[in-house]
């Protein structure tokens, strides 16, 4: 009867590591899960990852799940600092998703040129099949749940924020390029809403109400959201509004920077052609 008192209860508490996702045991890096997701008390979470990272437990896990509270906390800035000094103890298998955390915090905090850079990267990085380790898919993570992502896929991805990075700076000519090349690889109809944006912040409303009319027109995967449907309804509106603006007044002509960024993407893999995986030669055609 005690034996199986003790083994029920041995039980119940491995079902409460199962279900709040904390590891069991003592460690500096489960106490620190106990209190994200248990105790609730972010702050003393972050005390508690440092703790972890300087032990040397579970550096990995307990960088990101810090860079992640710290975000959450209004600390961004102070997340990019530790992922910069810290990055260096966690493993090879670890450095993509730190990028991808980074591309994140440096959104939040503002620091457009530091993302475009780092999405840069991702795009050489994956041309050369180094992001997925030279294979055509990898396993991805959102909200607890795991999925496949073809390298196609996780292109368009990085594309689209490239382009919406570029929106930001108010680079319409760069942002027009890389979302007309995202949606290229993997089309879909949020990405076709930036990219209609772009072409009214040009004046070009004929061709952005062309692209819109198609969102409206279910051609795209994710059509069928609502919100995305508004938006193209909206920016349809916004050209209503708009004045007649001559193609002079809007200068069509792509700057040499431009061209130098559309080499960054495509051309820039030229050298590297034996080591491309097949839709790298689709892009550049």
């Amino acid at each position: 009867m005690e034996g199986e008192k003790r083994k029920g209860g041995g039980e119940k508490k491995d079902m409460f590591h199962v279900i709040h996702k904390v590891p069991t045991g003592d460690s500096p890096y489960g106490r620190a899960k106990h209190i994200q997701l248990v105790e609730k008390d972010p702050e003393m979470a972050i005390v508690w990852f440092w703790k972890a990272i300087n032990a040397g437990d579970r550096v990995d896990s307990a960088l990101k799940d810090m860079a992640v509270v710290m975000k959450q906390q209004d600390r961004a800035e102070e997340a990019v600092e530790a992922i910069k000094s810290f990055r260096h103890l966690c493993s090879k298998q670890a450095q993509e998703s730190l990028d991808n955390l980074l591309i994140d915090l440096f959104k939040k905090c503002g620091r457009i040129e530091e993302q475009i850079e780092l999405l840069k990267q991702k795009l050489r990085m994956i041309s050369l099949g180094e992001g997925f380790n030279g294979k055509t898919t990898k396993t991805a993570r959102s909200h607890g749940k795991k999925f496949q992502i073809s390298i196609q896929q996780e292109t368009s991805r990085v594309l689209g924020n490239l382009g919406w990075a570029y929106i930001q700076q108010n680079n319409y000519d760069a942002a027009e390029i890389v979302y007309r090349k995202a949606q290229m690889i993997e089309p879909d109809a949020n990405k076709a809403c930036n990219l209609g944006l772009c072409l009214i912040k040009k004046g070009r409303f004929d061709d952005a109400r062309a692209v819109l009319e198609e969102v409206l027109h279910r051609r795209y995967p994710s059509s069928d959201d609502s919100k995305i449907i508004s938006r193209a309804e909206e920016l349809l509106r916004e050209i209503g509004l708009q004045p007649a603006v001559s193609p002079l007044e809007v200068g069509l002509s792509i700057q040499e920077e431009i061209m130098d960024r559309l080499d960054l993407v495509i051309n820039e893999w030229a050298p590297f052609r034996s080591k491309r995986l097949p839709i790298f030669e689709e892009i550049s055609t």
